[in-house]
């Protein structure tokens, strides 16, 4: 890590501009040059062309999930290394490869002592997730959160009930290899070291409702009521229509059936702590 180029996305959630300028001062401290900068989405990420003439050896993200996802996917091909800062609501990379440290001392940890992981992903086309999948129709819950992220009330209530009627509207089906199940409202699909591990989420009752809901909007979505989980190399996903789909909480729709399998990425990651 000697030449950065530094993301940030200060709409992701927590990733200020004065806690921005406090991590180029501790690159500057640490004698690492800023070889460029980018404030995404106001500016477009740079090209690897571009990351190269420049001379960076570490793209230095500061975003959330959908920002880390974006630069992953496009910068699979590199020749770089990926340094992934909590700068969001959930962070779920972040603490994957660094505990629950804060920015700051990632930092330090990383130039002391940085080693790099290739990560796994679940992918679909051209989308891939590092987090996780989720498809279904109640994936039409994220725009209900983002209004509320944004403190958009007004939309967050067309959004709630766009949601609700969707979630009540027919599922998907899974086949996982070996046999294949539904009627389900959500599956929600990691990447598990070469196996994609699936948990399907079902409501049978307007309290299974409340609580997917509930947990979409201000916790984890994991918590909800599931009524399946597996494991599996590949699957393929079934529904009536086009199937809405949330990678790292990124939409995206995507035909019937979708074949859904897993990988691992060319580009590598910085970690200061071993991964689960």
């Amino acid at each position: 890590m000697e030449k950065l180029w530094f993301i940030s996305n200060t709409a992701s959630g927590s990733a200020t501009e004065a806690k921005c300028e406090a991590l180029e001062a501790i690159f500057a401290e640490k004698g690492m040059i800023l070889a460029g900068r980018t404030r995404f989405p106001d500016e477009p990420l740079p090209g690897i062309e571009e990351l190269n003439a420049a001379g960076a050896d570490t793209v230095v993200l500061f975003a959330g999930d959908g920002t880390v996802n974006s630069a992953a996917c496009k910068y699979d091909g590199w020749n770089g290394k990926a340094l992934i800062l909590p700068g969001g609501t959930m962070n779920i990379l972040a603490k994957r490869l660094h505990g629950n440290a804060e920015p700051a001392d990632i930092v330090h940890a990383a130039h002391e002592n940085p080693v790099l992981r290739q990560l796994p992903f679940v992918e679909s086309g051209p989308h891939r997730a590092f987090c996780a999948l989720i498809v279904g129709p109640a994936a039409a819950w994220a725009g209900a959160r983002e209004a509320v992220r944004y403190r958009r009330f007004r939309r967050f209530w067309r959004a709630l009930g766009v949601a609700w009627a969707r979630t009540w509207s027919r599922g998907v089906t899974l086949f996982d290899g070996t046999r294949k199940r539904g009627n389900y409202k959500a599956l929600l699909i990691a990447p598990e070291d070469g196996w994609l591990k699936i948990t399907a989420f079902s409501m049978a009752s307007f309290g299974d409702m409340a609580r997917l809901g509930w947990e979409w909007l201000f916790g984890n979505v994991s918590n909800a009521p599931s009524v399946d989980d597996t494991r599996s190399a590949h699957a393929t996903v079934s529904g009536r229509k086009a199937l809405h789909a949330l990678f790292d909480g990124e939409e995206a729709m995507l035909q019937s059936p979708a074949a859904i399998s897993s990988g691992t990425s060319n580009l590598k990651f910085v970690t200061t702590v071993g991964l689960e």
